[in-house]
Parts: structure tokens; C-alpha cells; sequence
């Protein structure tokens, strides 16, 4: 029997471009005439991976995020809630790994497809393989074609 090809299905972001990304938020800050002044502020908590940002931030964050590549929907925001003065804050969570639910549908989603391959939940990531790599580039542009409300890399394929 021949040897199975496979591939792993990942969700991750690289910290360090989101990292450059604040950053460079919080130097443009300092610099626009409308923002002086206005104590709009940007913190990253790289332990819990939380950016903590004043609403009319969102915005210039989001530019500078998608220049450096990092998708917008690895970045999930919280309501915002009133702070000191007239001021609102966010709070967004960066989103590292497949979660148990999206894990489960993206398993269902592929089951659905009739291939002859098998999907398999491993932690934060899932594992598809199948002796066909033909069945395995249907399900990788099937992936693409969905929106699963995180961004979707596809790894280790052999």
C-alpha cells in the first residue's frame, strides 16, 4: 500500500509583525495633527496577545496590520467600553489555533465533500490525509473558498 499523503490545517499569526504593526500605530500617533492631543493611546499585552486601543485607533491599526500581512481576522474586538473622560476603549484579542467548534466543522465540512480522505483534530490544528494528493488539493481549495471566521494556513504537506 502506498504511503498516505497529508497535510495539517493551522490557524497562527506572527506576533512579531503584529508587534511592528502597533508599533507603528502608536509612532503615527504622535505624529497626526488630528490625534494630538486627544489621549488616544495603543498597548500590546504580548502574554495574553490583547491589544488594548481607543476607537478611532481601530482603523489606522488595521492599515498597518494588512501592510505587513497579517490578516484582519485573526484579530477579534470586544464592545467597547466607556474610559476615563470622554474616551472608549477596545479590546482585541489576537486568535492563535483552530478552536474546538471550527475544528468540528471544518472536519464536517470535509466529510461533506464525499473524498477519500480523513480528517483528524489534533489540539489547535487538523490533520487531513489521503493516499490520493488530488483529493488533498480539493480539499485545500475547497478550504480557500469558505470563511470560517479565522484566517487558514495549510502546512507540512507531504
Amino acid at each position: 500500500m502506498a504511503k498516505d499523503s497529508s497535510f495539517d490545517v493551522v490557524s497562527t499569526v506572527d506576533m512579531q509583525e503584529v508587534d511592528n504593526a502597533v508599533q507603528q500605530t502608536a509612532r503615527e500617533l504622535t505624529q497626526r495633527y488630528d490625534l494630538k492631543g486627544s489621549g488616544s493611546s495603543i498597548e500590546l499585552a504580548k502574554a495574553d496577545a490583547t491589544i488594548t486601543v481607543a476607537n478611532q485607533v481601530i482603523d489606522i491599526l488595521n492599515g498597518r496590520l494588512v501592510k505587513r500581512q497579517v490578516d484582519l481576522k485573526s484579530v477579534r474586538w470586544d464592545k467597547p467600553v466607556a474610559a476615563s473622560g470622554d474616551s472608549v476603549r477596545v479590546i482585541g484579542r489576537v486568535v492563535q489555533g483552530i478552536d474546538k467548534e471550527c475544528a468540528k466543522k471544518i472536519s464536517k465540512d470535509i466529510r461533506d465533500l464525499k473524498l477519500k480522505v480523513k480528517a483528524q483534530i489534533d489540539d489547535d490544528k487538523l490533520r487531513v490525509t489521503s493516499p490520493s494528493r488530488d483529493a488533498l488539493q480539493q480539499v485545500i481549495s475547497h478550504l480557500r473558498s469558505q470563511d470560517y471566521g479565522i484566517p487558514l494556513q495549510f502546512n507540512n504537506y507531504r
